[in-house]
Formats: C-alpha cells, structure tokens, sequence
C-alpha cells in the first residue's frame, strides 16, 4: 500500500511538472491581468462565465456511456483513409479579390479588402499538447502549408482550445503575422510563445476596434476555455465579426444555442456569409457545442445571407458520424431556405456576393 502510494505522488508530481515545463500548456493571465478582470461582469470569482448559467459537468451515467461507446466504438467517426486537401490556388489567394479558404474544422485564410486573415489557423497533426495523444488529423499535416502562405496581416483566435489555438502552428507563424486579435487572457499563451506584445490585442465581448479599415468586433458564445486541469475558464471564448467594405462577415466560434446570436445579427447583422460551428456535438454536452440544426437557426438568428458549416472535417472529438454534421446541415438549410457553401478544403471560395460555387458533397467519395 505504501509504495501504491508513493508511485501515485510521483505520478502527479510528474503530471504537474510536465504541465508547467511544456509549452504547449501555454501560460496564464497575470495577477495583474486576474484584478483588471475582476472589474468586468463576466468574471466571477476568478473565472470567466457565460452570459446565461452554463452547467458544465456531466453525470455518473454519462461518463458510463461515454465509456461504453469508446469501448464498443461507434461506426464511422473517422473517414476510411486519410482526406485529400485540393492544391491549393495561391494566386487566388493573393488576389485583390475577397475570398475565403477552409483548412478544415475551424481553420481558414479570410481575404477582405486585401487583407489577410487568418481565423483559428490550428493546422498541425493533433488536437492535443502532445503528439501520442489526442484526435489526429484526417489529412497530412499542413503545417507546411505556413512556408506557401502570403505574408498575414492579422491572426484572429476564438479561444484556447487545442483544436483552435495550436502552439506548432502559432510558432510557425509569429514572425510571418501583423498582429494578432484574441479573447481576454488568450495573449498570455502567445507571449509565453514568443509573440511580442505590442503585436497582440485582447478583447472582451462587445468591445470593438479598426484594423487597417476592417471594423472588428468579438462577440459573445457559450462555450467555455482553458488548456489544462488547473486554468478552467482562466481565459475568454466568443467569435469574430469582421467587416470589410464590400464582404460582412461573422465566425461563431465554439458554443451551444442562445440568445445572444439575435443580439449580434440585430448590432452587426446581415451579414455577407457567416460561418457557424456545428460539429463535435453530442446530447451529454449540448450546452458548449451546436447540433447542425441549431447552426442553421443561428445563422438566421444573426441575419446571414450565406452559410457555411464548420468544426469538422478535420478531428474526431465527439462520437457522431465524422460527415453527420454536413448531412443534417444541408438537410436542415435547405427546409429552412438557407444557402450552404460546402468547399473541399483546400478550396478557395470567391466572396463576389453570388457565392456561386456548386454545392459538392465531396466527403462522400
């Protein structure tokens, strides 16, 4: 019994020094920055919250039958083989012309009035702080992909997940970037990375500013953050609106149905194309992720004129079918009347207002 006990404080000590030595854990908010928080109606007892009472926990019996469908294994949560990623057309890319190319899960190259923007660029080969561990990534890692880029002109992060804040990738880019937009507390993360800080602006929910003539403004979700067993909701979550002169656009970022996409389509809507998240999701965590059906709705809650669905194609993080996001998605916008882009990642879609790329259900080949 002694020695039981013995290995398992040098386990958690191990566990805690690999938490606080690896970078990839990322650091957190300052005690300077913790008292500044305090002062805002969203942090409580040195958490962030959400706007509406978010339970986050689930039950004994949830937790049972998550074991038992990992042990059973549900059919087809990962395609068969590895995905393709179309060429991608740089010159395309680098055109004066706005335009949009999806990376997969909630990874893309925004292009608004000449400028470059990266949203959520998670383009390594794991979901996860360590390579042995954690949900892989359908296709090759495209990590190389950074080198083709052309020069960034903003980084814009929703929240710290691994699936959305990648350290491979922002070490890759930081040298390559303008500057980058994050939720209050995400900047600790960069600078532990080696951002500097005057390239990195935080910002709560509702706060807007200019960047190069683009209006930017984060906008609130109901999700929740943080990148290891101690720092819960030490950071923010929300989305992005971005709008450019002749292309509005919105980016959900994580986070279950509410209230608060009628507030954003009535301050900022319509919008030119919004792209909502609807994947991963699953009944015993509906309250941090959408179900394809509620992606559509929100997409009408904040006056979109086009759609597209993201947070899939690219990890397996929930126990649904890896393609049953796009299906009920397409489904669910065509009984509603919503027009539903479906590019191959990799492709980069014209934002010419006529959004006349074909509808390609290329996950089925």
């Amino acid at each position: 019994m002694g020695y039981l006990l013995l290995f398992l404080v040098v386990l958690l000590v191990f566990i805690l020094l690999f938490i606080n030595l690896h970078p990839a854990f990322g650091d957190n908010p300052s005690k300077e920055q913790k008292v500044q928080f305090s002062q805002l109606d969203n942090y409580v007892n040195g958490k962030f919250i959400n706007s509406e009472t978010t339970s986050l926990t689930m039950s004994a019996a949830d937790y049972y039958s998550m074991l038992k469908e990992n042990i059973s294994g549900v059919k087809d949560r990962n395609p068969e083989g590895q995905i393709s990623v179309t060429e991608i057309d740089w010159n395309k890319v680098s055109s004066e012309e706005d335009s949009l190319t999806w990376f997969g899960h909630s990874a893309f190259l925004l292009s608004l009035d000449h400028k470059k923007i990266l949203v959520d660029p998670m383009l390594g080969p794991v979901a996860s702080p360590v390579s042995f561990v954690g949900s892989k990534r359908y296709s090759e890692d495209l990590l190389h992909l950074i080198d083709e880029m052309p020069p960034i002109d903003a980084v814009f992060i929703t929240h710290d997940h691994y699936d959305h804040l990648d350290y491979p990738s922002i070490k890759k880019l930081k040298n390559k970037v303008n500057h980058f937009f994050v939720p209050l507390g995400v900047g600790a993360h960069l600078l532990d990375w080696g951002v500097k800080k005057e390239k990195i602006t935080e910002l709560n929910w509702w706060d807007e500013t200019e960047f190069q003539g683009l209006t930017v403004a984060f906008t609130p979700s109901k999700h929740f953050s943080g990148r290891g067993p101690l720092n819960r909701n030490s950071t923010l979550w929300g989305g992005w609106v971005i709008l450019g002169k002749k292309t509005r656009f919105y980016t959900s970022g994580d986070g279950g149905y509410d209230t608060h996409f009628k507030e954003i389509g009535k301050k900022y809507g319509p919008f030119d194309l919004t792209l909502m998240e609807g994947g991963q999701y699953d009944r015993r965590w509906s309250w941090v992720h959408m179900t394809p059906e509620q992606s559509v709705q929100a997409h009408l809650d904040v006056n979109g004129k086009n759609m597209m669905l993201i947070h899939w194609g690219a990890f397996t993080l929930a126990y649904h079918g890896w393609t049953d996001p796009i299906e009920r998605g397409l489904k669910a916008s065509e009984k509603s009347g919503v027009k539903m882009i479906t590019p191959k990642i990799g492709e980069t879609v014209p934002l010419d207002g006529e959004f006349s790329i074909p509808i390609s259900t290329w996950w089925k080949r």
